[in-house]
This record gives structure tokens, sequence and C-alpha cells, in this order.
């Protein structure tokens, strides 16, 4: 006879009953501008953010009624004095070895009301969040996920805390971590909704190649997007044009260290000596002097900030200078060695440099600022060296898994890509035509990000255990949703990351 843990089913019961509660009674979420969601979060605020973070016990305790009942999946059930006493002598003792911190998970609470003959009552909140432990030894990390649900009741005029339920516990250390929002599709394209996100496209790479491709939202109005959507990824074209200049070194038949004004000096800059000093290794690296774009400038001429070599500076003009370096050298045009040397051997017949009429418009990803407004697509008739990529998750997986395993690059080319170049700021460096983040113990990321209107692109790759992840998103603050999925398939080192970024 299968034996029933008392704890779980009476957890699981109370789970039910609210469900069955809200379906009864036809309850509707709360809409996030609402007078009661504000409250409930602020509520939620005053618990967390001040009461359990700061171990503020007078603060923790004075916003639970005084029948309040906690129920934990991994432990038991416990009262108001129990559950104090746990927070004092563990958590908030003054002799713990870790300090703890819990993080509410963006976009992930529901919050619906609870009516009495017409009268508010109480709400139900429902979220994910994620726990943070410190130590003197360690810096802070997470620690695990868990999904909760609230019961809150307005008594005289005050909101308290009467049930408290805490299930689904996840380590970060887990690919499972955050299941309920990457794994199910639902969750997924919910969260996305309350986030304004229109599309999202995912890679998932393991073991050195291109593993899985999910993708939510849609592309118009009831046009889910497809696997083979078509994405502008921005910034995402540097690395293609890095890796074409690094496989022409590879081949002999360039060179990293050759000054380019053998090959092209831009009028703007003809009378600046400056100009000498440009390599593919300083272009590479980000270190030209150059603006990020002429017309950013006043006079919308090119022009040196510093001298070339003595520190870094992001710039789209030093990739457009070696276009036409590259072009002058070999008499063919970047989406032409582009295709030779990156495309055609990858077989990634979705990417193009140039907007023409072999793109197929049903599967594009419209782009949208955060209201909701369409962008014009950018439709360049000349390839750029920078910008505007125009790609689908599965070929620029392709492309990243033959990075990650150095094909159609020489040891020593390979080397000099991951080596640090120039420190951008703590643990982050750039190498050549990618970024590295320093995670310790010789473990280390390759990445770069692109952004433009109604774009929002990442990737990361984990070269010693061959992982990676790859985001797209067609919407200026796509960026948002970066965070989550970062942790949950890189686990710990997604969350170094993380913190290398926000330090």
């Amino acid at each position: 006879m299968k034996i029933i843990n008392p704890i779980f089913f009476q957890l699981k019961t109370i789970l039910v009953g609210i469900l069955f509660f809200q379906i009864q009674i036809g309850l509707s979420q709360e809409e996030k501008n609402s007078a009661l969601y504000k409250t409930i979060m602020s509520k939620d605020s005053l618990l967390f953010d001040i009461g359990f973070n700061t171990c503020d016990v007078k603060q923790f305790e004075n916003l639970y009624t005084e029948d309040f009942e906690f129920y934990h999946d991994k432990d038991s059930v416990s009262d108001k004095a129990r559950f104090l006493k746990t927070f004092k002598s563990g958590i908030c003792s003054p002799t713990r070895k870790y300090n703890y911190r819990r993080e509410l998970i963006s976009g992930s609470t529901e919050i619906y009301p609870l009516f009495k003959n017409g009268i508010l009552y109480g709400a139900i909140q429902m979220g994910t969040h994620r726990f943070y432990e410190t130590s003197a030894d360690n810096p802070e990390q997470a620690g695990s996920f868990a999904k909760f649900t609230h019961l809150w009741l307005l008594k005289n005029k005050e909101w308290k805390l009467a049930r408290s339920l805490s299930y689904n516990h996840q380590m970060t250390s887990s690919t499972a971590g955050l299941s309920g929002l990457f794994d199910n599709d639902q969750e997924t394209e919910k969260w996305l909704k309350e986030n304004n996100v229109p599309a999202l496209g995912i890679g998932i790479i393991s073991d050195g190649k291109l593993k899985q491709i999910k993708t939510f939202g849609n592309l118009k109005r009831d046009v889910p997007a497809p696997y083979n959507t078509i994405w502008n990824v921005a910034s995402l074209t540097k690395p293609v044009t890095a890796i074409v200049a690094l496989k022409l070194v590879s081949q002999g038949k360039w060179d990293l260290d050759e000054p380019l004004d053998k090959y092209w000096i831009d009028p703007d800059i003809a009378k600046d000596s400056n100009h000498k000093l440009l390599t593919t290794r300083i272009i590479l690296s980000h270190q030209t002097g150059f603006p990020n774009w002429r017309d950013f400038n006043e006079s919308k001429k090119l022009d040196f900030k510093f001298k070339p070599g003595t520190q870094y500076q992001y710039s789209g003009e030093g990739f457009e200078y070696l276009r036409k370096a590259l072009e002058k050298k070999f008499h063919k045009t970047l989406d032409q060695l582009a295709s030779e040397l990156v495309f055609e051997p990858l077989k990634m017949n979705d990417s193009q440099l140039i907007w023409n009429d072999k793109i197929d418009l049903s599967r594009y990803a419209i782009n949208y600022d955060k209201d909701g407004n369409a962008y014009d697509p950018t439709k360049n008739k000349t390839a750029s060296a920078a910008d505007d990529l125009l790609t689908t998750v599965e070929d620029y997986g392709r492309f990243l898994s033959s990075v990650m395993n150095s094909e159609g690059l020489s040891k020593k080319v390979f080397d000099d890509m991951i080596s640090h170049q120039v420190q951008t700021k703590k643990n982050k460096y750039f190498g050549l035509g990618f970024e590295i983040y320093d995670l310790g113990n010789e473990n280390y990321a390759l990445s770069h990000s692109g952004a433009d209107k109604g774009v929002q692109t990442i990737f990361i790759l984990l070269p010693k255990t061959k992982q990676g992840v790859i985001i797209f998103t067609n919407v200026d603050d796509g960026y948002k949703v970066y965070e989550n999925i970062v942790v949950h398939y890189l686990g710990e080192n997604g969350r170094k990351i993380v913190d290398i970024e926000t330090q």
C-alpha cells in the first residue's frame, strides 16, 4: 500500500481548494495598474525586501495574522509561533553562516481578488521567487527557485498574510530551475505577454551542438512565430564579420597586425597619422578610437577620440572600416565573403546581409517599440559589417557551434580570439570579435549582444562545457527577459555572468 505524506496531502488539498474556488466564482487576474495589485505588491515588498532580506523581525511578524500557517513541500506545517522561531534562530540568527536574500521573478506574479457578498475581503497572490545566499568566503549566489501561493486577508482595514504555501523547489544548478517559465509553453507565453515581448527565440547548445530551438509569441496578431522565424539580430552581425576575417587569417590570406592603410584609408581621417595604427586586431577588439558611428559627431565626420590601441570604445565604424579593407584586398563584397566562408559551409540558408527578394516575409519578425508600435524594417542594399544580419535561431546556432568548436580556425587564431585584448570592466574583456567573461577557475564565457530599434539579442557560449544559449527578441526592451533565461539554462555560470553585468 502506498503511504501518502500527510503534509504533502494537506498542501495539495489547499492548492486544489484555492483553484476550485477561483473557478467556481469566476475570479479574474488583477491588472498590474490596479489598486489591489499595487497594494499586494507593496505588502510583498514590505514582507521580503525589508522584513526577510534585512532580518527586520518586527516588520516581518507584524504582517501575519495570529492564526497564520506556513506550508512547505520539503519541510512541514508551521504555525505563526514556530515559523517566527525558525526565522529568528535560523535565517536571522546572530551566528548564522550565510546571509539570505529573496527576489521575486519578474513577470511571474498573479493576483486574484476574493469577495464575500460583493465586498473585498482578501486576495490570492501566486508567483515564483529566487533565494540567494552569501557568506564571508563566497559572493552572493542563487540557491534555489520556488513557487509560492499567499492568501492575504483584509482585517480591520489592514492586509495580513494568513496562509503561505511554498512548493516546487528547484536548485539553480538544475537545468529545470525555471521549468514553469521555459519548459511550459503556456506559462512562457503568459510571461511574455506580461512583459510586452511580442516574440522570443531561444537556442540551446549542449555538447557543442545546437540541440533545441524554442520560439514563443506572435509575429503579428494571431500569427505564431515559427521555429524558423527570420530575425534582424543587429550587432550579432559583428561576430560573423570577425570570423570571416579570422578564417582568412587562418588560411594565411590576411594578417591580424598588418596596417590597414595598405588597402583602405577613410577620407575623413586621411590627414590624421593615427590611421596608420589601425589593424584588424585593433578593430576586432574595439580599440580604434572611433566613435560608435560618425553620425554621433556634430560634424558627421569620422575622427579619433584617442590613439588607437590605448583603450576600449565600442565602434561599429571600426567594423565598417575593416569591411572596406577586406573588399579592396579580395575584390569581393562582404556578403560574398560571408557566403563563401560562413553561410554556405554551415548551410545557413536563411542568413543574409542584404535585404532582397529571397527573404520570406511571412517568417520575418516585425520589430516593435515598447508601446507596441511597429518599426519599418531596415532594408540594406549594401552589406554592413556591424549591423542588420538577417538570420534564424537555427542558422545562428550552427554558426556559434562552429565557433565554439574552432572550425576553420587555426589554434593560434582561436587562442588570439579568446585572449583578453582589452578590459572593459571588472572580469569582462574584449577578445577578437567576442566579449569574454572571466568566470574564475580558468572558466570563461564568450558573448555578444545586439541592440537596435525593435531589436534586443544576445548569445553566451561556455567553451569549457560546450554549452550555450541564444536569445532573440523583437522589441526595444527585450533585454528584460535575458536574466531569467540565462540563469535557467546556464545555472551558476549564468548567474556569474549576470552578476558581472550588474556589478
